[in-house]
This record gives C-alpha cells, structure tokens and sequence, in this order.
C-alpha cells in the first residue's frame, strides 16, 4: 500500500479503538440496539448535512438502494450490535482483540468469493497478525467453556460480519467516500429504528448521563462519520481487503486509550504483541519482503 494508505489506517485505527471504550462508558446507560441508532442516525445527519453543503447527492436506483442497505447490515448493524451487546459482559480490549480476527475472514471471503486471490505472503502476514492478536491477549484469558462463552462468541460473528462486508464494498469501487458513507449509515438508521423501538422501547428508560451522552456523540461524530470516511478513502486508494487490515492496529489502540483515560496498565505481551502485528503488517504489505528481496540480489 502507498505510505498515505498507511497514515490513515493508522488515524482510522485511533477512531475504531476509540469505539470500545466509548461503547464500554455507554451500554450500562443504553441497550445495545438503541446506542447503536443513536450513533448512526447521528453520523447519518451530520454526513447527510456535509453531501448537502458539498453539492452531493445520493443515489436512489433500485440497485444503489440495495448496495446501501446490504453494506449497512454487513458493516453496521450487525457487528455494531453484536460488539455492543457483547461488551456489556467482556472488556473492551478484550472484544477489540476478538474483532482483530476480521482480517482473517476478509481474506478467506474475497479469495472465495471474487477474483482477488490472496497472496502466499499475505495468508503469512494474517497469521502473524493473528499470533499478535493471540499474545496481547495472553494465555488462559479466553476461556470458551465460561459464561463469557456467548459474548465472546458475539464479538467473532462480527468479525465474521466485517469479513463479508469487505466483499460487498467491492460494489462501491469507484463511487465518492462520502456518498457512500452517508449512503450506508442512512440505511442503517431505517434498519434499526423499528428494531430500537420493538426491543428497547426507549420512550421509557431513564435519562442517560452526561457521560454516556458524550460517548454517543463521540460515537457519532469521530468513530463513525469521520471513520467511515476515511475507511472508503482507503478502499478507493488500497484496496477493500488492505482496509481491513486496520482491525489489526485496533487493539493496541483500545489499550493504549484504555491506559491513558481508564489508568489501564500495559503488561509486557501487549507490547510483545503489538510488534507481531507490526510485522503482520509489514508482510501483508510486501514492500519490506521486497526490499530485503532486493537486498539480498544486490550482494
């Protein structure tokens, strides 16, 4: 991937690993269905306003519409919800850490399913990544026979949800990031109000506080509106299946976030493991394989 690419993987990884901790501070305050509504009905409004003053437009043929809606089920409500529903058991390093397994989906799903076939060195750097992943979390903390069975469970199916969304953004090579964006979190939004106002019922429950609040519009504004446009950006510049490759940078982040605003302590694995996914990244990428390749032929 070109070095612009990796500048925003890393700034998008910032935003996403932002989203556990927010999610974390909100859900004893909001059911899951509701606090996922209201974070992309609010980044809908403020990226709807944005096409507005743009001069954009979305497009409203039969066959956008069902672009729109099929990427919001795969890459919002799905994930969102069940991310959400599972963080209100586990951490949110932890669930971060399960959601770093979408790369492996993303990259199994688009070689199965479209011409995209993944590379020797890229089914390597996935691995590696996933050995990271498997590092930060350390031994023993997943425990798949314990209550926490169900949430765990619940953060891998949207991983698996965030796989097949990868594929289904193939549909929207070419479109403008914003469009699309805006396009996909309205959808969401139609999706889930009537799931929000079955489930939940939200007329009747309590105020939320002032923190939960802030979290919904950081949610909002910052892990949704901006991310999603920068995450199409990277689409548009790299690729559908290098995008994904940013789930790898999000548990570091949702640490590293997790120690400065929570006083969440890093043990010595977490380091450990944030270098094997440097390094899943840098052979996914191919550009440090090459060049020692090259190396190697200069002498």
């Amino acid at each position: 991937m070109p070095l612009r690419a990796w500048g925003l993987l890393v700034t998008l990884s910032v935003l996403w690993g932002g989203t556990f901790l927010f999610n974390r501070l909100a859900v004893g305050e909001i059911p899951p269905t509701t606090l996922v509504l209201a974070r992309v009905g609010l980044a809908a409004l403020v990226l709807l306003a944005i096409l507005s003053a743009t001069g954009g437009r979305l497009a409203f043929d039969r066959r956008r519409l069902f672009d729109y809606v099929g990427m919001g089920l795969l890459n919002n409500v799905i994930p969102f919800v069940l991310i959400v529903w599972g963080q209100k058991t586990i951490a949110a390093g932890l669930a971060s850490i399960l959601n770093a397994t979408t790369p492996i989906f993303a990259v199994l799903l688009t070689h199965w399913m479209t011409d995209e076939k993944a590379t020797p060195a890229k089914f390597a750097g996935v691995l590696v990544g996933i050995l990271g992943v498997a590092v930060l979390v350390g031994p023993g903390k997943i425990d798949f026979a314990g209550t926490e069975f169900l949430a765990e469970l619940a953060c891998l199916g949207a991983a698996v949800s965030y796989g097949f969304s990868s594929v289904w953004s193939r549909r929207f090579r070419g479109s403008p990031p914003l469009e699309t964006a805006t396009g996909q979190l309205t959808a969401s939004t139609v999706i889930l109000l009537p799931l929000s106002l079955f489930a939940d019922q939200p007329w009747t429950l309590p105020m939320p506080g002032t923190t939960a609040l802030v979290c919904v519009a950081a949610l909002a504004v910052l892990s949704t509106a901006l991310a999603y446009l920068i995450f199409f950006r990277i689409v548009v510049i790299a690729g559908a299946t290098s995008a994904m490759l940013v789930t790898l940078l999000i548990p570091p982040s949702a640490i590293l976030l997790g120690w400065l605003v929570l006083g969440e302590r890093l043990a010595p694995q977490h380091f450990a493991g944030m270098g094997l996914i440097a390094l899943g990244l840098l052979t996914i990428d191919g550009r440090l394989l090459k060049a020692i390749a090259a190396r190697f032929r200069s002498t």
